[in-house]
């Protein structure tokens, strides 16, 4: 018989362009908001129903500009008609309460880093208060977060505040895998942040996974064939392979529609992928 998990439809999250990604690594990321709707409106018709958002400055340069939040969700809203916006928190686009500047606007998720860990060349910090303030604000603004596990304590943390109301549904927690000085590519470890997740959470706890440059396409192979739910795009990785660039963030959304025919799982369609996360249908969908 088959493992209830392997039937359970596959989310697909499209990071379409982050905050390091640049024309000059791959001229296919999308910078500007038209750029982004219209990658995201490729991506979603291959099969992506979650689009993971940053924004970007007149430069080009990362910014958490509510401004820009609110016409990138508006266009997607009107050419994704019920994909799932999720609105990015991170560290690189400001600092302080302005990583939450964007909340207000209500989308159907942002991402929740709930502790701090090493990246590449700076400590990406992630202190107490502001991670309560950030929550504190999603629950507010009706917001479901994802939770951004760099590290094991990542997803006891998110229990931890799940218990104590300030996370306020079952937390959707994503493992990030193969961020230089941060949690490395490991199988074993994987396979113990699963374990974690449905003793914590409960068996029939959705979870995610994202890999980073050559190893998205590892994650997205070992979350299909385990259950979860998979995260590609051009902002963990710009190349198809080693020598050819990824044309479209839809081409890498393709590799894990490919991925779910070969273990025989259904990617999700975006009224799925609502129901499975909790996430109302949006009026205009």
């Amino acid at each position: 018989m088959k493992d209830a998990n392997m039937t359970k439809p596959c989310i697909i999250c499209v990071a379409i362009t982050g905050s390091l990604p640049t024309k000059e690594n791959n001229p296919a990321v999308p910078i500007t908001v038209a750029e982004q709707i219209e990658s995201t409106q490729e991506a979603f018709e291959a099969g992506a129903t979650i689009a993971h958002c940053h924004v970007r400055d007149d430069e080009g340069k990362p910014t958490s500009d509510p401004e820009r939040f609110a016409r990138l969700k508006e266009g997607l809203e009107k050419h994704c008609p019920g994909m799932i916006v999720q609105l990015s928190t991170g560290g690189r686009s400001g600092a302080g309460q302005t990583r939450g500047g964007m909340l207000p606007l209500s989308p159907d998720m942002a991402s929740l880093s709930v502790g701090s860990n090493n990246f590449p060349t700076r400590v990406y910090e992630n202190p107490p208060e502001l991670v309560d303030w950030l929550a504190a604000e999603m629950v507010k603004y009706g917001v479901k977060p994802e939770i951004e596990a760099f590290d094991l304590s990542h997803i006891l943390k998110a229990a931890d505040m799940f218990k104590k109301g300030q996370i306020a549904e079952t937390p959707y927690v994503q493992f990030v895998m193969g961020v230089k000085n941060a949690m490395p590519v490991d199988r074993d470890v994987f396979d113990y942040y699963i374990k974690t997740v449905h003793r914590l959470f409960g068996a029939d706890a959705n979870w995610c996974a994202a890999g980073i440059g050559a190893h998205q396409i590892t994650l997205n192979d070992w979350a299909v064939s385990s259950g979860g739910h998979a995260r590609t795009g051009l902002e963990d990785n710009v190349r198809i392979d080693r020598d050819t660039l990824a044309p479209s963030n839809a081409a890498l959304v393709q590799r894990v529609v490919d991925l779910c025919d070969k273990y025989e799982r259904p990617v999700a369609t975006w009224q799925q992928a609502r129901e499975m996360l909790n996430l109302k249908v949006p009026v205009t969908a």
